[in-house]
Formats: C-alpha cells, structure tokens, sequence
C-alpha cells in the first residue's frame, strides 16, 4: 500500500509526465484519470445535494471557525487550529474544536496535550454535528456575538466566572472545509507553500479534493511553510490565489522547532542544540516531510537522512525492522550511533512501537505555528483579523 501511495503521489506533484515510465504513463494514469472523472462527478452530486436542500447543514448556537485545505496533507491545519483555540481561550472564549480523529486519533491527542490547562475541549467523530450536541448538552454554552458578552473577544480581557469556563462559547472545525454539514463563519484556507497544489488535478489524479474555485468560499487563506519559499514564489501564490478571489486576505506562517522529548519520557526536554554534531534519521508519516528535514539539517547535524512514509501512516512491526536496518547502515558508515527523530504527530499516533527501536534512541521534535510578517501581515494582525471577521459577519456582533 505504501508503494501504491508513493505513486500517486509521484504523479500528483510530476511537472512533467515525459519523465515518468511507461507503464504509470499508459496504465496507471489513464486509471487515475476514469477514477478521478467519477470522483468529479460525486463532488458535483454532493453540491447539487446540499444546493437543492435534500442534505442540510446547521447551523450552531456559536460561532463556527473552519479550518480547511483544498489539497491532502502537510498544510498546517492541525497548528492553526491550535493557535486559533489557543487565542479564544486566552480571550474569554472557550472553544470546542471538532475533528474527525482520522488514523487513530493522532492530532486530537496533540492538541490535548498542548492545550492542557485552557477552557479548550476537543470532539472526536464523524458526525460533527452530533458531537457539538453532546457538548453543549453536557457543559452549556454561551453566545459571545450577544450583547452581553461580545466584548470577551478582546485580547487583554479574561471571563472570571468559573461557570462561563465551562460553557462553550465557539467552535473550530480541524479539517472543515468539504465537512459541508455545519454553516461556519469564518472559512479559513491553508495552502503549503512547498508543493502548493501540485498538478491541479482533482483526486486521485490530482492532490485536490476541491476545484481552485472552492476558495471563493474562504474568508481567509493561509500560506504555510512560507520560510521555506522564495520571496518570488510566494509573490506568485499570492497571484494566482488572487485570481480566484482578488479580495481575500492573505497571511503566512511557519512551523518553528521548540525543543525535543523523548519517547521514552515524555516528561524530559532536550534543547535543539542537544543534536548538533549528530548524525540524525528522520523518520515521519506526515504530510509535507520537506519541512521537518529542513528543520532539522539546520540546527547542526553532522548528517541527516530520512524515510518517509504516507499522511498518517501506522507504524509497523515491519516498519521498525526496515527503521533499524536503516539505522544500523548509518552506524556502520560514521562509525557514529545515529538518532532517530519523529514528529510529534507521529509519536501521538503509536508511541509505544517507537519504543522497540532500543538502544537507539528515538527523539520527538516539538514545534510551534507562527505567522511571519511579510507586507505588514504580522501575528497580531492576523488575530485583529478573526476579531473583526467575527464581528462583521456574525449577525448581533459590533
């Protein structure tokens, strides 16, 4: 299945189809194509659906903010729905974030852990709709676009009452965009800078779930990884998405490493400077791994290499076999122990089976979202931003 992965996505982010052989040329793309045709033709039965009535979507007694990308993985979702929880937390405004637990529920544990200690509760399941339910049933929740409490959306107030912390005040949808069942408010679009969207070509030919018109919907759209591109090409991103809707705004973030943890211990904390001079494999299920080996040969490793595996990816037995021959071809060739390094994603997805790759010692790297000023876009603006989306398109808000 891994090999079968590999080679769609080979194809989805090819520039050029001369350069693949002939048997993806006249066998497996024109399959990806037929495949591709009916996939186009449920996605426009689905609008049609949903356009005509014969589906609905809710609308919630709180503001809804989604989360979304138009492309399969790697595009920040999961970090800027952090930052958004994050954000309503600290403004007064508890938050229910709502995620599919797609693949064993790696991005709900994540978020559990790095949101501990904030009014922030997370909702696992496919029917979202339901699961707000549930929520609001058992904790209640308040409405921040009302009268008396619209101004818990500024950044230096907090809400006192114990009670209130309780109650839910908004909604973030991980992964909303094409989750059509809820009306959301705020449609936020994460677009990864490093392979943007790739062929164009809607899926499985394609990395798209969603024709480029989609992003007439977004409100905001995010350029992700954008460290890692050049000044010319985000230039060009910004054109093309400004081609689709000229008037939607733009910001840029980036994933900055903290430090590492070990698998072993999750309690320890090791500097990023803890690995210079080493030699480092990095070992990933994610979906845009350019980014964290990048992040990794710049903090000073003697040599760093890599094995990828698809988004999501459950490790196996098998898995920790090929890990461990990789390692030991490493050992013998710098005469060095090398270190394993994981994303944190792939740690909270099966910790336990990193654990059988002793004595080598396997490391998680803990990093952070961050928005880069770029053209007067900065941190502060992109949260003035949701405040103001919020107050505008919210019906009751000033």
């Amino acid at each position: 299945m891994e090999k079968v992965r590999a080679v769609v996505k080979e194809i989805a982010y090819a520039e050029n189809h001369a350069k693949l052989s002939p048997l993806k040329r006249s066998v497996i793309i024109p399959f990806l194509s037929f495949a591709s045709s009916l996939y186009t033709l449920a996605l426009s039965l689905r609008h049609s659906l949903y356009r005509f009535g014969l589906l609905r979507n809710h609308r919630l007694a709180v503001p809804v903010i989604s989360v979304g990308n138009l492309t399969w993985g790697g595009n920040g979702k999961t970090p800027m729905v952090e930052f958004i929880a994050r954000f309503l937390a600290d403004s007064g405004i508890p938050p229910l974030i709502l995620t599919r637990g797609y693949a064993g529920g790696d991005e709900a544990r994540m978020l559990e852990r790095h949101l501990f200690g904030r009014p922030a509760k997370i909702g696992v399941g496919a029917n979202r709709a339901a699961v707000a339910a549930s929520y609001f049933e058992r904790y209640g929740y308040f409405d921040p676009r009302s009268s008396t409490s619209n101004q818990s959306l500024c950044l230096d107030q907090k809400v006192e009452s114990h009670l209130k912390l309780e109650k839910i005040g908004a909604v973030v949808l991980d992964d909303g965009m094409q989750h059509w069942s809820l009306q959301r408010d705020l449609e936020i679009v994460m677009v990864n800078g490093l392979t943007l969207w790739g062929n164009c070509q809607l899926l499985p030919l394609g990395p798209l779930r969603e024709p480029l018109t989609a992003l007439k919907r977004a409100d905001v759209a995010v350029i992700h990884n954008a460290d890692l591109v050049s000044e010319q090409n985000l230039k060009d991103i910004e054109h093309m998405i400004q081609e689709v809707k000229e008037s939607l705004p733009i910001f840029f973030t980036r994933m900055t490493p903290s430090h590492f943890f070990e698998v072993a211990n999750i309690n320890s904390k090791l500097p990023l400077g803890a690995l210079s001079n080493t030699i480092i494999l990095c070992v990933s299920a994610i979906g845009s791994a350019n980014a964290f080996v990048t992040a990794m040969e710049k903090i000073g490793a003697s040599y760093v290499d890599r094995l990828d595996f698809s988004d999501h990816h459950v490790f196996q037995a098998r898995d920790v076999e090929m890990i461990r021959r990789r390692l030991e071809e490493l050992e013998d060739k710098f005469d060095s122990k090398p270190i394993v390094v994981v994303t944190e994603k792939d740690y909270d997805r099966d910790s336990e089976i990193l654990k059988h790759l002793h004595p080598f010692k396997v490391l998680a790297l803990c990093s952070e979202l961050q928005t880069i000023s770029h053209i007067g876009c900065t941190k502060n603006g992109f949260k003035k931003l949701l405040t103001e989306v919020l107050r505008v398109k919210l019906p009751g808000a000033n």
